[in-house]
C-alpha cells in the first residue's frame, strides 16, 4: 500500500495528523494540475494555482464522511472539487461583469481543437453536465483527465474500469465536447 492510500485510511479513520501529513505529500502535485489548468485561462487571471490548491484544501478539510479508497481516488475527488471552484469562480466573475467578459479557457490538450480557440469555462460546465445527462461515464472521464490531470490508468483504477475503456470514452467524449463547444 502507497504512503498517500495509508495516510488516505487513515484520515478516514479521524487522524488529522494523517491529513496534514497527507496534504504535505499531494500538494506539489495538486499545484502542478491547478497551474495546468490556470495557464488556459485568460491573461491576467487573478486566481493561482497556489490559491487554487489552498481553496481546494479549504473545503477538503472537513470532509469526514468520505471513505478515501486510494491515491486516485483523492485525486478523483480533488479534480471534481477543483473544477467547481474554478466554475464557481468563472460565474461568480460573470455575473459580476453582468454577463461581459466571459473567461475563456483554452483546452487545445484536452478536447484536440485547434491551438489558441478559446471557450468559456461555464461553457465547457454546462456542456459537461449535458454529457452527464447522457453519457455519466464520459464525463467523469473528463472530469478526471481534464481537471484531475489523471492518467489513462489512474482514471481506470479511480473508476474501476479497464484502461481501453477509458481510452474510447474519453476519445468519444472528446469528440462530443468538440461538436457541443463549436461555433456553429
Amino acid at each position: 500500500m502507497s504512503e498517500v492510500t495509508q495516510l488516505l485510511r487513515e484520515w478516514s479513520d479521524g487522524n488529522a495528523a494523517a491529513r496534514d501529513a497527507l496534504l504535505g505529500l499531494v500538494y506539489g502535485p495538486l499545484r502542478s494540475i491547478a497551474a495546468r489548468h490556470l495557464q488556459h485561462e485568460r491573461g491576467g487571471h487573478t486566481l493561482q494555482p497556489t490559491a487554487l490548491v489552498h481553496e481546494l484544501y479549504l473545503r477538503l478539510v472537513d470532509q469526514r464522511s468520505v471513505d478515501w479508497r486510494d491515491r486516485a481516488h483523492f485525486f478523483a475527488v480533488a479534480a471534481q472539487v477543483m473544477r467547481r471552484i474554478l466554475v464557481d469562480y468563472a460565474r461568480r466573475r460573470k455575473s459580476e461583469k453582468r454577463g461581459g467578459n466571459l473567461i475563456p479557457v483554452t483546452l487545445g490538450v484536452a478536447l484536440d481543437v485547434a491551438a489558441g480557440e478559446d471557450f468559456d469555462i461555464v461553457d465547457l460546465d454546462t456542456a459537461l453536465d449535458q454529457l452527464a445527462a447522457i453519457f455519466p461515464q464520459q464525463a467523469k472521464i473528463v472530469e478526471l483527465r481534464f481537471y484531475g490531470g489523471l492518467t489513462l490508468d489512474e482514471t481506470a483504477a479511480a473508476l474501476a474500469i479497464s484502461p481501453a475503456t477509458v481510452s474510447r470514452d474519453w476519445a468519444m467524449a472528446r469528440a462530443w465536447l468538440r461538436r457541443a463547444l463549436s461555433p456553429s
